[in-house]
């Protein structure tokens, strides 16, 4: 091998693997534009001593089919790189992960998409590369970029504290994995790259005030600060966690419903209310108050003959759905899946819920009262009527005066309020709004985590509050580890595997077809 073949073979060398470092850490760094200068250099530098050879090279019969081929060579890359620039100017994420890990929740996006004031993001991450540090900053990233594909509104820049702790002084930052939300003039600390976290933190920052659900107490319900199995405290975390306080009520001691009150939960009470305390429930009602109502086989009678009067129908029945039911469950837990495509609740709802021990709850549907049947069993299910049946678990359907399904087991009505004070000052015309489900066990600590159960607590109490961005699915927190890839690594799974090593090959071909076209001559 001569020395003008070997120097033109360590200058494509040379230009190959400084395009090639250039191409993976995405920055002309000081050994790659090293590389590129030298082989350039060296190719020039042979080009001018053989002058005369290149000459009468290109003379030659055999250069013309290889001007033929590199102009083909040539305009398959550019198509390349045009595709390439095209991609980047209109790209499009795709979530191929079995768990749609990277794949946003819709009531992310239901937010991200109203966003009607900027929202800038500021993340304070090391820039250290290859330890935890990384990976935490690559997921904070991916995480980020998938808000901003959402919303023009939403922007967000990383900085080091180390490298700018001027920066981090400014925004009062002492600490690093750190991310700011900011919006007029208000700002939201996060500290995990958790997409649930992102998210409750965007709606503190957005809601100017916060809301207040009131939990009925004194008369056995279920109560929101209980850890047992049966308590609410899994439910009122998750409504914390969307901003919402939560106050307990004993209506017997409270001269009314308090004016802040955005909604008050009734939970299954074990005994009657009074008189005098169904009386504030009705006033605060009918002045455009929302309640949400849950009841159980067995509630107490009174209470039956107050919603009645709402137009709800309670027979003090018992679901039961001997096909459609809970995977390891018995036929008193039905699983619901039908939900009423017409109204703001329920009509985008897709989760399977369910309800161990339900009644039915029907209600005439009338849409200029507001009236609807929510979310109803299946079609094998039937409202049991047989105590007997129930006790000694030999029940059979009876169609002479028992129900088939589908059955409702969570039902709405309206109230029309003209000219009610309005808790934001002045007065306008609201509505009072009662939502009554067959059972109060769904969203306790056993369950609020199964199926859909959680979302569909949370939906009801913040359409009832008047929050129509939180009406959604929620994000879920996926067991599966990841392969975090740094932005080096990534380029490098593209660079290597789909340019270097097939250029390499289309190379090499050239060079052997060239020696044989060279030899024939």
């Amino acid at each position: 091998m001569n020395k003008t073949l070997m120097l033109g073979i360590v200058s494509l060398v040379l230009l190959a693997v400084g395009g090639g470092f250039y191409a993976i850490e995405g920055a002309l760094t000081l050994l790659s534009a090293g590389m590129l200068w030298g082989g350039l250099m060296l190719l020039l530098f042979l080009l001018y001593a053989k002058f005369d050879d290149v000459k009468k090279l290109t003379m030659m019969k055999s250069a013309k089919y290889g001007a033929n081929l590199a102009v083909m060579v040539g305009v398959f890359f550019l198509v390349i790189i045009f595709a390439a620039v095209l991609g980047h100017a209109h790209k499009k994420r795709l979530d191929l992960t079995r768990a749609g890990r990277f794949t946003l929740s819709s009531q992310t996006k239901k937010i991200l998409q109203g966003l009607k004031a900027p929202v800038k993001a500021v993340a304070f991450y090391r820039s250290e590369s290859g330890t935890m540090h990384a990976k935490q900053k690559q997921s904070a990233r991916d995480l980020l970029e998938e808000f901003a594909t959402q919303s023009k509104n939403f922007t967000f820049t990383f900085i080091d504290p180390d490298q700018n702790p001027g920066m981090a002084q400014k925004y009062g930052v002492t600490e690093y994995r750190i991310v700011l939300f900011m919006s007029g003039g208000r700002q939201v600390k996060i500290g995990n790259e958790r997409e649930e976290t992102y998210t409750n933190s965007l709606i503190k920052l957005l809601q100017e005030k916060q809301k207040v659900v009131y939990f009925v107490k004194g008369h056995g319900e279920k109560e929101v600060s209980s850890t047992t199995k049966t308590g609410y405290s899994a439910a009122g975390k998750a409504l914390a966690s969307q901003n919402f306080e939560l106050r307990d009520i004993v209506l017997a001691q409270a001269k009314e419903i308090p004016p802040d009150a955005s909604v008050v939960v009734v939970a299954s009470p074990d005994k009657d209310l009074m008189a005098e305390e169904t009386q504030k429930l009705d006033a605060y009602f009918k002045g455009g108050g929302a309640l949400f109502v849950m009841i159980d086989p067995g509630h107490p009678p009174a209470l039956a003959t107050w919603l009645e009067g709402y137009g709800f129908k309670l027979a003090g029945d018992v679901i039961i759905d001997q096909q459609s039911q809970l995977y390891g469950a018995n036929n008193l837990t039905p699983v619901v899946y039908a939900y009423h495509k017409k109204h703001p609740l329920t009509q985008d709802f897709r989760l399977l819920t369910f309800f161990p021990i339900a009644e039915s709850v029907f209600i005439d549907e009338d849409p200029k009262k507001g009236s609807y049947q929510l979310a109803l069993t299946g079609p094998n299910s039937w409202a049991s009527l047989d105590k007997k049946g129930l006790e000694s678990g030999n029940v059979k359907y009876d169609e002479t005066r028992e129900k088939r399904g589908p059955i409702p087991v969570m039902s709405v009505t309206t109230w029309a309020a003209k000219g009610v004070e309005d808790p934001q000052g002045g007065k306008r015309d609201r509505y009072g709004k009662i939502v009554v489900v067959g059972d109060s066990d769904f969203p306790d600590n056993t369950n609020f985590n199964l199926a859909g159960n959680g979302d569909l607590f949370l939906n009801t109490i913040s359409w009832l509050a008047e929050e129509a961005n939180l009406v959604a699915v929620r994000a879920k927190k996926k067991d599966v580890t990841p392969i975090v890839l740094t932005a080096s690594q990534g380029r490098a799974i593209f660079w290597i595997p789909v340019v270097m090593v097939p250029g390499s090959i289309l190379l090499m071909g050239l060079g052997i077809y060239s020696k044989r076209r060279w030899f024939r001559q």
